[in-house]
């Protein structure tokens, strides 16, 4: 009986090992919701799209006459930094607009490529309603989006969000700091 129960200990022992193997370790562990948005491409981009990777998230919309330009022109810098460090292939960058029914496909292309940006790894995603991406920006970001009052304006997070190749929201930075983006990659690097 005592030799069951030790077989039985180190089998457990060695699932419970095996379940951590493709884990990463962060601040934190959100599970991002499923989602089929459409880029600035006009073409459906999915969470399976993104799975095997890195990806960082920040969510922008484009009237936005604050905390949106510098993190986007953040955004850019940080695709320029991880293409430097040889991780373009390996790590996504995803921009959720949390106004939608201002936010086509082509104005979100246009404001990203005006603060430098491309889109070889990047998708800036709309095609959504404004409830949905409020929703989605809670469940799994646990990031506030609310429509201020009397005002085209949106209040949302401005943090950029670090997503493992599982799914998962591990680590946030602030976008709005140009620093930060250096922050990301030696992060990005270290958990690869």
């Amino acid at each position: 009986m005592v030799k069951f129960i030790r077989l039985f200990l180190l089998l457990a022992f060695l699932l419970f090992l095996a379940a951590c193997g493709d884990q990463y370790n962060g601040d934190f562990s959100y599970k991002v919701q499923d989602f089929t948005f459409t880029n600035q491409d006009g073409e459906e981009i999915s969470k399976s799209d993104l799975d095997g990777k890195f990806w960082v998230v920040d969510f922008i919309f484009t009237n936005c006459t604050t905390v949106c330009p510098p993190m986007t022109s953040n955004m850019a810098s940080l695709q320029d930094q991880l293409d430097e460090a040889g991780l373009q292939d390996d790590v996504e960058l995803v921009s959720f607009s949390v106004d939608p029914e201002r936010d086509k496909p082509e104005t979100l292309k246009a404001y990203a490529e005006a603060r430098g940006g491309s889109f070889e790894n990047w998708n800036l995603l709309t095609g959504y309603d404004f409830d949905t991406i409020k929703e989605f920006s809670i469940q799994s970001f646990k990031s506030a989006v609310e429509q201020l009052p009397d005002s085209d304006q949106i209040m949302h997070g401005t943090s950029f969000f670090i997503v493992s190749p599982e799914g998962n929201a591990i680590k946030n930075y602030d976008g709005r700091k140009a620093a930060n983006m250096e922050k990301i990659v030696e992060d990005i690097q270290d958990m690869m």
